[in-house]
């Protein structure tokens, strides 16, 4: 998969991967110098928690593909391609973007920094932000994805947004 700021095909979508790739990087920099300096340390238990955290990630990343084979990491639409209305596109309308989230949140605590945690709150509004310019795109792009929204109601986590 082609990822990345130039990827991307829209001017907005490539800023927007511009900072969600820096907040990223900083991800798993900051929290391993925070391990390496002990600025916030975390005691074994957290890291177990977010190795589970992890784990439940790439479960919940291997559902959404395997549910949907035209998901990519750039926002496009693939000739013949069709609303995915089933497994778990059938709770939220972005799966892959709920599935994330625990590894953005695990990565920080699996290397044992608190302070990481402070960089996924600093990263959630380019995500949120990249998440409205698909919908719009799919919007206007993807036959019948007007329809899926009035179906399924929820984003990213059902019954609150």
């Amino acid at each position: 998969m082609k990822a990345g700021p130039t990827a991307e095909k829209e001017s907005t979508q490539k800023r927007v991967m511009f900072f969600a790739m820096a907040g990223f990087i900083a991800l798993i920099v900051v929290p391993a110098l925070d391990y390496r300096f002990g600025w916030s340390p975390a005691p074994p238990y957290v890291s177990l928690a977010g190795d589970v955290l992890v784990a439940f990630s790439f479960l919940l990343v291997f559902m959404v593909l395997k549910a949907n084979t035209y998901a990519a990491s750039t926002i496009q639409v693939a000739a013949e391609q069709k609303v995915i209305s089933t497994g778990p596109y059938a709770l939220v309308r972005h799966p892959m973007y709920a599935g994330v989230f625990p590894l953005l949140v695990g990565m920080p605590l699996a290397l044992g920094s608190w302070l990481g945690l402070l960089l996924v709150l600093l990263l959630m509004p380019t995500l949120i932000w990249r998440l409205l310019d698909e919908e719009k795109f799919l919007r206007q792009n993807l036959s019948g994805y007007a329809e899926y929204c009035q179906k399924v109601r929820y984003r990213l986590l059902p019954y609150i947004w």
